[in-house]
C-alpha cells in the first residue's frame, strides 16, 4: 500500500516495482506466497512525502538519509524522487522485511547474513559484487569467513585500526590484516553480499530456505549448515572452503 500527498505518478512506479520486487526477492529467497503473508492488512505500507524536508521532520532521521525501514510496523518511508530510492533504497528495505518475517524478532539475525540478503535483492549491487569480490579475492583483501560471522560490526567505525584474519590463500595459510575501520566495513558488506549470493546461486533457493528455517528454530550456525547443505558444508571453514571454490572458478 502506498501513501502519496503530491506525485501520484511517482507513487504508481513505486507500487509497480514494489510488486515486482516481491516477487524477485521472495522468489530469491525460496520464500513462497503462503496464507497471510504481505496480504490485506498483513501488507507492508510506503510512505512517500513530497520533499526531504518534509521526510527528515516525519522520520527524524539525519540530513544524509534517503529513507527509513521500520521492521515491527512494516513500513518503508522515504519522499518522491528520493536518489536511489526505487533501484536500491526499495529493494533493499523490502528484502529485510520479507527476511524478518520469516526469521522473526525474538532473536538477534547475524548482521552478515541480514545485511548479505538486503543487499542480494539490489540489481546493481548484485551485478557489481562478481567484480568487486574477484578484485579482493587477488589481493588477498577478504576476511576469513569465521571472523565475518563473529564481527559485531556496529563497533566498527572510523580510522580505528581493525585486526582481522584474512580467508585462506593457495596455499592454505592466513595473513593478519589490520586495516581502518571504513576499510573492514566496506569488505564486510561485499563479503556479506558474496557469500549470501553464493548460497543461493550454487545451492538454490530451497536449500538456503532451509538453512535460515534451522537458524530461525534455534539452531547454531554450523547446525543450520549441515542440515541445509549436509553432503557439503558442516562447518564454517567448509562454508569457506566452498565459497572460495565457487569464486575461483569464474576467474
Amino acid at each position: 500500500m502506498v501513501y502519496f500527498t503530491q506525485d501520484k505518478e511517482f507513487a504508481q512506479e513505486v507500487l509497480n516495482k514494489a510488486e515486482a520486487y516481491y516477487v524477485q526477492i521472495a522468489s530469491d529467497l525460496g520464500y513462497p506466497r503462503y496464507s497471510a503473508f504481505w496480504t490485506w492488512e498483513h501488507r507492508v505500507k510506503i510512505y512517500i512525502y513530497p520533499d526531504r524536508q518534509t521526510y527528515q521532520k516525519v522520520s527524524n532521521q539525519p540530513g544524509w538519509s534517503e529513507g527509513m525501514a521500520d521492521y515491527r510496523n512494516k513500513r518503508i518511508i522515504s519522499y518522491a524522487h528520493g536518489e536511489g530510492f526505487l533501484d536500491t533504497l526499495l529493494p533493499h528495505e523490502m528484502a529485510h522485511l520479507i527476511f524478518r518475517d520469516f526469521v522473526g524478532f525474538k532473536g538477534e539475525v547475524a548482521t552478515w547474513l541480514d545485511e548479505g540478503v538486503a543487499q542480494w535483492a539490489e540489481p546493481l549491487k548484485r551485478e557489481r559484487v562478481k567484480v568487486v569480490s574477484q578484485y579482493l579475492l587477488k589481493n588477498g583483501r577478504f576476511f576469513s569467513v569465521a571472523d565475518v560471522v563473529n564481527l559485531d560490526i556496529r563497533k566498527v567505525s572510523g580510522n580505528n585500526r581493525v585486526a582481522i584474519h584474512s580467508i585462506r590463500d593457495q596455499d592454505g595459510k592466513r595473513t593478519l590484516l589490520s586495516l581502518n575501520g571504513k576499510e573492514v566495513v566496506d569488505i564486510f558488506y561485499v563479503e556479506a553480499v558474496s557469500l549470501v549470493g553464493f548460497l543461493i546461486a550454487h545451492y538454490g533457493a530451497d536449500s538456503f530456505t532451509e538453512f535460515c528455517r534451522q537458524l530461525r528454530d534455534g539452531k547454531s550456525l554450523e547446525e543450520a549448515l549441515s542440515f541445509a547443505y549436509s553432503t557439503r558444508i558442516s562447518s564454517v571453514e567448509d562454508l569457506e572452503s566452498e565459497w572460495l571454490r565457487y569464486l575461483r572458478s569464474e576467474n
